[in-house]
């Protein structure tokens, strides 16, 4: 878990560091200098798509973002500044907020450690989101009483978020996680719940203009006009998952074209061969995340053109990979781009 990587403190960025390899190490974490094909292949993507990695603490990353060998707590406090020096690396998505709501001064921490053109995708609280409370290891104790609490997503996530990331922000993602049955038996009851919280959620206009909320879920019963209607009412995004507990990418793309036009909000986490809870078989046969594992191209070559089609037609598109998609993130965002530009060729 990210969380236990970090100090209840945020780290205070240094410097960023140049990609230069007779820079002396010293003390932080340097980049690796990309090869001129990786900085020709990011210069031809379109602005508004913005790729990135599901965290960035990776040891296995030498080589391809890292100079060399650093330690997992290391790059997870100090590799933030050099992650965001890879020429295909835009956004990340924080999932330390996930376990533990961040204060403004963390967020502050790491805006301050990224490019102006850099953007964050924020997944909220699980105790917002999961409708049941838990024990460390995920055994269910009780029903949540906060799930979706409209005063506890602004306080715990959303204006943390805003006031430490500012115009950085790019998603906030609301992962619902799987109902228990009972409310899965219930789901106008828990769109009504939702709605709730979205309405009142603060604009994110001037301070974040390329801020948006996006919903993904975990159910495949929310996949319905309904939902879509609820989310474009609410003014917020679909956030397409792709992973094992939901539909391929082609049967999630309705809920796409019912919101249309819209940003996309992307979060590519899991291969489907490891099925619905194969997390942890798929960390174990892909550790340590230095290459492409089992290839995933009718995946890749399908958000590709969504990817496409979303950013010509001048929406943003925020897209980011999890090592357990195919085996390395950085290896699958290269990929992925290179699908992107063939369909401009």
């Amino acid at each position: 878990m990210q969380d236990a990587l970090f100090p209840d403190e945020p780290h205070e960025p240094e410097s960023l560091p140049k990609a230069t390899p007779s820079r002396r190490r010293g003390t932080g974490v340097l980049p690796h200098v990309p090869d001129d094909t990786v900085v020709e292949l990011a210069r031809a993507l379109p602005e508004r798509l913005r790729l990135g990695g599901s965290s960035w603490g990776y040891p296995g990353w030498a080589g391809l973002v890292w100079d060399g060998e650093y330690s997992e707590s290391k790059l997870a406090r100090q590799g933030l500044a050099a992650y965001a020096q890879h020429p295909l690396f835009h956004s990340v998505c924080i999932d330390r907020s996930f376990y533990r709501a961040l204060t403004t001064s963390h967020y502050a921490s790491y805006a301050a450690q990224v490019p102006e053109n850099f953007r964050f995708v924020v997944k909220a609280p699980l105790a917002v989101t999961d409708a049941t409370v838990r024990t460390e290891k995920g055994r269910a104790l009780q029903p949540n009483p906060l799930f979706l609490d409209p005063d506890l997503a602004i306080r715990e996530f959303v204006q943390p978020a805003l006031d430490g990331l500012g115009s950085k922000l790019g998603a906030l993602v609301f992962q619902l996680s799987p109902l228990p049955l009972p409310l899965l038996a219930d789901l106008p009851g828990v769109m009504a719940r939702l709605r709730a919280m979205l309405q009142a959620l603060p604009s994110f206009a001037p301070s974040a203009p390329d801020g948006v909320v996006a919903v993904e879920v975990r159910d495949r019963e929310f996949l319905t006009p309904v939902f879509a209607q609820l989310l474009r009412e609410c003014k917020a995004t679909y956030c397409l998952g792709l992973q094992a507990k939901m539909p391929l990418i082609q049967e999630q793309l309705p809920m796409l074209r019912a919101l249309w036009p819209s940003p996309l909000v992307c979060r590519w986490n899991l291969s489907p061969m490891h099925g619905p809870y194969g997390y942890d078989n798929a960390e174990k046969r892909y550790a340590p995340f230095d290459k492409i594992v089992d290839p995933d191209p009718d995946t890749r070559e399908a958000l590709a053109r969504v990817i496409a089609g979303t950013t010509g037609a001048g929406q943003n598109a925020f897209v980011t990979i999890s090592n357990q998609a195919e085996g390395c993130a950085p290896l699958s965002a290269a990929l992925l781009a290179e699908a992107v530009l063939a369909l401009r060729r």
